[in-house]
């Protein structure tokens, strides 16, 4: 078996924290790092206490909204802002930083991950929103598609 690039690797552990999700709809997974060493991760989740999705604990995730809509009555938190909390949750800095994704930031993970001073953005699946694009563009952060699949580890829709 080859040895994974960087990249592959920790695109690897951000499909694996990804199982973690309770989410109905979709599951993502994110992992910082910094000098080739993980520093917190996260995956799509309701906040900490609250009953998960499979539980009953966000109405949307089990409504019949179409992708994209009725985002305001989501509960969870995305996997990105969850690595970032967790981070902050522990004082562990992250700035200067790669965040790897299973799926490429929305805007509000976008915001963040500026605020946070995170420079690389790492994603497999791409998220049609131009407007994220464009401001981790305009704050210089660099936003890179892996395209390739991990080499080890497990797939998540």
């Amino acid at each position: 078996m080859p040895r994974p690039s960087w990249d592959e690797y920790f695109m690897s552990l951000a499909h694996l924290a990804a199982t973690r999700s309770t989410c109905l709809r979709r599951h993502v997974g994110a992992v910082i790092v910094k000098d080739r060493m993980v520093l917190s991760t996260g995956y799509n989740d309701t906040p900490r206490g609250m009953r998960n999705c499979g539980d009953g604990g966000c109405g949307r995730c089990a409504s019949d909204a179409a992708s994209g809509t009725a985002l305001d009555t989501c509960l969870c938190l995305h996997a990105e802002q969850n690595a970032i909390v967790q981070a902050a949750y522990h004082g562990v800095g992250i700035a200067g930083a790669t965040i790897y994704c299973t799926h490429q930031p929305c805007l509000t993970c976008a915001k963040m991950v500026v605020n946070a001073g995170i420079t690389r953005v790492v994603y497999e699946v791409p998220y049609p929103d131009v407007v994220a694009e464009r401001l981790l563009q305009e704050a210089s952060v660099d936003l890179v598609h892996h395209a390739g699949a991990p080499v080890a580890g497990p797939r998540v829709p």
